[in-house]
């Protein structure tokens, strides 16, 4: 009697151990099913006729003309009826209050997002002949909320240019030029060294580290067009000068579009366009902003105060 109460509890055991791995498969393959229909997504941007396309002008840069956006589901206008043109190699800084339409603007150019009406232009050529592909190929970004990828360090700065993912020299060349060397001389591995605390010996940062790894993605590439939006949000002062020293050698000859803050940083633009609910209210350099004793003035002004 007691031997069949013993086996029938150790079946028992065994049945409940099969049934939840049973249960476990389902699950699992509930999220396989969603992986691959997400593989199985075609890009739905679309692209002109190749054939039409006209022959681009290495004397132009990026034209904003008459674009509105409206994000879906919102009644108000995010961009409305912009016109911008930004030179072949000028350094143009963004600024402006929160929802002022600045991310907007970018992602309208790397085409993650249509203009409800007007067009953008890049080399004299509507955006619509660029495929995404195209342009991600062309136009280096890192945005604020950048990607904290639990992968090893040099994969996490080569996917700023999956085609040199195997190009150590140009990974620790990107990472000289954004302050991420730093971080690897403090791995134990190095750029071999897992980050992120999803797998076992991972290797948590602090934001200001990530930042520096997500700058160094921006610079893999030999990109003809820099997006910087909030580039150095989460990095200390030093830190910030320290990148900003190399930013007009690392910029030059590109077209460079930079969103701050910090008006230590947009000073060292080209050009200053200062937007307001979606409009540009002020464009200028820094001294002639300042002079005009606009928006642009009100805010150093403000800004400056903190320091004194």
């Amino acid at each position: 009697m007691t031997l069949y109460i013993t086996l029938f509890s150790q079946s028992q055991g065994t049945f409940q151990g099969l049934l939840d791995n049973i249960n476990s498969l389902y699950e699992n393959g509930l999220f396989l099913e969603n992986l691959f229909s997400f593989f199985e997504l075609k890009s739905e941007v679309p692209v002109l006729d190749q054939k039409t396309r006209p022959a681009e002008d290495p004397s132009r840069g990026i034209e904003f003309r008459g674009v509105w956006f409206q994000y879906p589901g919102r009644t108000e206008w995010a961009v409305e009826d912009l016109t911008l043109e930004i030179g072949p190699s000028e350094k143009l800084a963004l600024v402006g209050e929160n929802g002022a339409g600045k991310t907007t603007l970018i992602k309208l150019l790397l085409r993650l997002y249509e203009p409800s009406r007007g067009a953008v232009l890049f080399r004299g050529v509507d955006l619509r002949y660029f495929s995404p592909e195209e342009l991600h190929q062309r136009i280096g970004a890192i945005f604020q909320d950048f990607v904290h990828y639990h992968l090893p360090l040099s994969e996490n700065i080569g996917f700023g240019a999956v085609e040199h993912l195997e190009d150590q020299a140009r990974i620790e060349a990107a990472a000289a030029k954004s302050g991420a060397d730093e971080v690897a001389r403090g791995l134990p591995e190095g750029y071999k060294a897992m980050l992120g605390r999803w797998f076992d010996k991972g290797s948590e940062l602090s934001g200001g580290q990530w930042q520096k790894i997500a700058l160094a993605r921006a610079f893999m590439g030999d990109r003809e067009v820099l997006v910087l939006d909030e580039p150095t949000a989460a990095l200390d002062a030093g830190a910030e000068y320290e990148i900003f020293r190399k930013f007009q050698d690392l910029s030059e000859g590109k077209i460079t579009l930079l969103v701050s803050h910090r008006f230590s940083t947009v000073r060292m633009a080209d050009r200053i366009a200062v937007l307001k609910a979606g409009r540009i209210e002020e464009i200028g350099s820094h001294a002639e902003l300042l002079a005009r004793g606009g928006t642009y003035a009100k805010l150093f002004e403000l800004q400056a105060q903190g320091y004194r």
